[in-house]
């Protein structure tokens, strides 16, 4: 159904890495959340009244409440796709996060008020109303909220949306309190028990631990999060997979919301080569970037001087000094400097962010083993630490 509902409403609904189409998952989404929420309010109102049943036009009522965080939804996507202005000139994909966090912090509120409501029935027992329209209502409901779960999350994890994932937790949130009353329900009819206060905590403990999951994952790419290893992975191949370059380093990936992805890149050349060839190189790099991963990148050009003799001896010394240092994951940018009474060996070491060893201490390391090579050698070593937690093999290039 979710994938029928794709291709009627979304056009070119594959292409998900298109803003627009992007844009129009979460429009549906919205609108589908809307008419499904306010039908089951209906519905149960309906039923509700004919049977005299308080907890399913309380039930019912919830249904508004859910209908409103699929508005929120709706709105959120629509102002995240408004244009740049001059206030904003990174655009407005933001508020999608910003409405995410809003629904997560709604499936906290409900968690709350359902804790309060089911700790006060353990205090105050009641039994539940049995008839074969609330059995059916409920199963009903159950139905629908699990398609409502299932269409939230699979077109959420479509267009990596947080916003559409945590619409789709709010859906599973009602499945399992739908349950936990028809349970009680049932129970309480055939053994004369009353459970469904305990039943109602213990829901209400989940759907508050979910939410606050929710929220923790809302506002990580608001503070700024460290950048998707797959988008890493894709930028690095396609740079790499170029003629002409030799490697690549210091990667910035900043994310202003989904389709504002803006990055920057070191590109090593050789030295040798024009540099209007490098230039235009490194320019078709940037075009292909941005054409194929929908962001917008600024490639820095660095020469190398490869035809240095000392360039292969110093960067075998290099790669052995830091295979055995935990937390130091490559280096880059080396340049072999000649003076009259040394030589300065540059180049630039880069640290996880859990690295233990001091930079003194891996200063005395490095420059030991490059002394014995050359005493006339000294080492000029900046640090850089990296965001993207990958192993030295992954991450050197040379």
């Amino acid at each position: 159904m979710g994938i029928f509902l794709f291709k009627k409403f979304i056009k070119n609904y594959e292409d998900v890495k298109n803003p627009e189409v992007r844009d129009s998952y979460g429009k549906l989404a919205g609108i589908v959340g809307i008419i499904s929420n306010l039908l089951l309010c209906a519905m149960k109102m309906l039923v509700g009244f004919i049977s005299g049943s308080i907890a399913i036009v309380a039930d019912a009522v919830n249904n508004l409440a859910d209908a409103s965080s699929s508005i929120i939804t709706l709105i959120g996507f629509k102002l995240a796709s408004l244009p740049e202005d001059e206030e904003h000139p990174y655009g407005h994909a933001r508020i999608e996060y910003i409405a995410g966090m809003v629904v997560s912090l709604i499936i906290i509120v409900v968690g709350v008020e359902l804790g309060k409501s089911s700790f006060d029935k353990i205090l105050h027992p009641e039994p539940l109303e049995f008839s074969i329209y609330i059995i059916i209502v409920l199963l009903l409901a159950i139905c629908i909220k699990i398609w409502q779960a299932l269409f939230n999350v699979s077109a959420g994890k479509r267009i990596n949306s947080v916003t559409l994932m945590a619409t789709g937790a709010d859906s599973r949130n009602d499945v399992i309190a739908t349950a936990a009353v028809l349970i009680s329900i049932i129970a309480g009819h055939i053994f004369n028990v009353h459970i469904d206060g305990y039943i109602g905590v213990l829901v209400a403990l989940f759907i508050i631990w979910s939410g606050i999951s929710l929220v923790r994952e809302t506002i990580s790419p608001l503070l700024g999060e460290a950048p998707d290893p797959e988008l890493v992975k894709e930028i690095e191949n396609i740079t790499l997979s170029y003629d002409g370059v030799i490697g690549i380093h210091d990667l910035v990936v900043h994310n202003y919301g989904p389709g504002k992805i803006f990055a920057s890149i070191h590109i090593e050349v050789d030295s040798s080569v024009d540099v209007m060839i490098s230039h235009d190189l490194v320019d078709n790099i940037e075009r292909r970037l941005q054409h194929d991963l929908n962001i917008f990148v600024t490639a820095h050009m660095d020469p190398v001087n490869l035809s240095d003799p000392n360039r292969v001896p110093v960067s075998h010394i290099l790669d052995d000094a830091i295979s055995g240092l935990d937390g130091v994951l490559n280096y880059h940018d080396l340049r072999i400097v000649p003076g009259q009474t040394h030589t300065n060996i540059i180049f630039d070491v880069v640290l996880s962010p859990d690295c233990k060893i001091s930079h003194d201490k891996i200063t005395d390391i490095i420059c030991s083993k490059i002394k014995e090579y050359n005493p006339a050698f000294f080492c000029v070593i900046n640090y850089d630490t990296s965001y993207i937690k990958k192993s030295p093999e992954e991450v050197r290039k040379k």
